[in-house]
Order: structure tokens, then C-alpha cells, then sequence
């Protein structure tokens, strides 16, 4: 017998649901129909599922709409961080629209892809010693980090990506000094960390997910809360 979350799935697939009445041209797919089912299947029964979908199945669909109706807190792992971002920023606010669902999501990456205030700071206080390029490249920085909302460097557009500040500036395992930072409050690092806490459905990539698992492993918890349903997808990138 089908759960509520498989119903649920198949209708908003059907010619009377969310898709048909907000995709232009939407056409059901059986086989987008078929991939939702058991993605839903898998979530609702609590067992492991491995698909190959070929191109032009809607697979992203497929596995973003069980996820966001099973109310479950659910991780979506990919291969790149380009597709993470298309997930968070395009996919997944216009399916919540669709579905006219309230589901909070996150975004996160690894503690690297955020600025360390207390790194920018001792830089800025140790400034006279650089070269006048990396000088420069700093003061944009530090304007930037009181401008930034939540700390992704990705974000950062006044400094080139290759820049030789950022490495010394961003936050690391080994410089990071926990509750004993004067920046503790107010940590890039840690506000995403909490927004992931708070999500249902959380982005990441593959390289974050595992390294965060082995850092569990050994007794240490680094970035990514403990969910219900773990989704790769670009699994052959695993």
C-alpha cells in the first residue's frame, strides 16, 4: 500500500498538480512519475535506493519534491558546487513556490568558503608588513565583511578569486578558536552551521559531506546536522 508521502508525489505529477499548473508545456513523464515514487518509497519505508536516470527524465524534480513534502530533514549532496548553487538558488525556491510549501532550506559549504573575522583582523592589524597589491586586495575585504550577510568568500566580487589574501582569511579547522573567539557570535562559519541546524532540506557538496563524516567518525562534529534522508546526486562523482 502507498504511503501519504508516495499519494502526495504522485499527484503533484499528475496532469491536476503543482507542475501541470505551473511549468509551461508541462506533459507528464512516466517515468519522472516512476523515479518520485520510489525516491518516495525509499524515504517513507527507510531504505536505500539507487537510481540511473537518463537525460531528460527531470530527475532533479524527481527527488527535490519527496524530499520537500516528506517533512523529513533531508541532505541533497552533489558532485559540484555549481549544481549545489542551482539547487539553492533556482530549483528549489521555485518548487517551494509551486508546491506552496514553507519548507526552510539551507545552503553549506566547506568551513573554507567562509571568511574568519578573527583572521581578517589580526591581517588588518599586521597590514604595514604586506605588499602594497596585498594591502589593497585586504581593505576590500575588510569592506566587504561588513557588508556581508553571511561570509561566503563565492560571494565576494571587489577581490579576484585567486587572490593571495583569501587563504588568509578564510576559516580553517587548525586556526579556528571556538567559544574562545571574540568573534564567536557573529561567526560566518557557525551561523551556517545553525541555519543548516534549522533547515529541513540542506545543500552540500560531496567533498563537505564526507569530510564532515570522517571528522564525525573520529569524535569530532564539524558542519552538517544529523538527518533523517541523505540524497547524492552525480553519485558516480562520489
Amino acid at each position: 500500500m502507498s504511503s501519504a508521502l508516495t499519494q502526495s508525489v504522485i499527484h503533484e505529477f499528475s496532469d491536476r498538480g503543482a507542475l501541470a499548473k505551473h511549468v509551461h508545456h508541462y506533459h507528464h513523464r512516466q517515468s519522472q512519475t516512476d523515479m518520485a515514487v520510489a525516491v518516495s518509497d525509499a524515504i517513507a519505508q527507510k531504505h536505500n535506493l539507487i537510481l540511473e536516470a537518463g537525460t531528460g527524465v527531470g530527475k532533479t524534480y524527481a527527488y527535490l519534491i519527496p524530499a520537500l513534502l516528506s517533512g523529513k530533514q533531508v541532505v541533497v549532496s552533489t558532485g559540484s558546487k555549481n549544481l549545489q548553487e542551482q539547487l539553492f538558488l533556482k530549483d528549489l525556491p521555485a518548487l517551494l513556490a509551486m508546491l506552496d510549501v514553507h519548507v526552510p532550506i539551507a545552503l553549506l559549504k566547506g568551513r573554507n568558503n567562509y571568511l574568519c573575522q578573527l583572521r581578517l583582523e589580526k591581517q588588518m592589524q599586521n597590514a604595514s608588513q604586506f605588499s602594497e597589491y596585498f594591502i589593497d586586495d585586504l581593505l576590500k575585504i575588510n569592506q566587504w565583511a561588513h557588508l556581508s550577510k553571511d561570509g561566503d568568500i563565492g560571494n565576494l566580487t571587489s577581490v579576484a578569486e585567486h587572490s593571495e589574501v583569501i587563504p588568509s582569511v578564510v576559516s580553517t579547522k587548525e586556526t579556528c578558536t571556538g567559544k574562545k573567539c571574540d568573534h564567536y557570535d557573529v561567526c560566518f562559519t557557525r551561523k551556517a552551521r545553525i541555519r543548516a541546524m534549522e533547515a529541513k532540506v540542506v545543500v552540500v557538496n560531496h567533498h563537505l559531506f564526507f569530510a564532515d563524516r570522517l571528522l564525525n567518525d573520529t569524535g569530532f562534529a564539524e558542519l552538517l546536522p544529523d538527518p533523517d534522508v541523505v540524497i547524492f546526486d552525480e553519485a558516480h562523482l562520489v
